[in-house]
């Protein structure tokens, strides 16, 4: 797939998952939905959701590491400042040979813009957070959060 199918791809994927609303009951439900699929892969994972700054829920599943902790704070910055899904944002940096740390002028010890943090996007307002996963290479941890989110709206 090229950088430009991806970009359409991951478009797509923002402009489908848009929730009604989201709450904090929203969120212990999308984590465990994500900690569940994870459990029955037997995936070494670590989760996030928060909302509006405030971190809802956080699971790290057996085999996840501290450092996947930082990754999840990383992205879900990038979701923060940019509006949208970190793979998005670095796969757009990255498609003309460039570099997101560079060209954004961010931290990259506060950012990372590779795959795993979604916005929360509520329709009539906008984004109003992020979930995110980390501890798979990139495009897995994007794929994870996408299809748990899709199933969550689809209730």
């Amino acid at each position: 797939m090229t950088a430009d199918e991806l970009i359409t791809r991951l478009t797509a994927d923002e402009d489908d998952l848009v929730l009604d609303r989201f709450d904090e009951d929203d969120a212990w439900r999308l984590g465990s939905l994500l900690v569940q699929r994870a459990r029955s892969r037997d995936l070494a994972v670590a989760v996030a959701i928060r909302r509006n700054g405030q971190r809802l829920f956080h699971a790290a599943l057996p085999g996840s590491v501290a450092d996947h902790d930082a990754w999840l704070q990383r992205k879900m910055n990038v979701v923060d400042r940019f509006g949208h899904a970190s793979y998005l944002v670095g796969t757009r940096a990255r498609r003309g040979g460039g570099e997101f740390d560079v060209d954004a002028r961010v931290d990259p010890r506060e950012f990372a813009a590779h795959g795993g943090a979604f916005p929360l996007r509520v329709r009539g307002v906008g984004v109003v957070g992020a979930v995110a996963v980390s501890g798979l290479p990139e495009a897995d941890d994007h794929a994870l959060v996408v299809e748990v989110l899709a199933e969550f709206l689809r209730g």
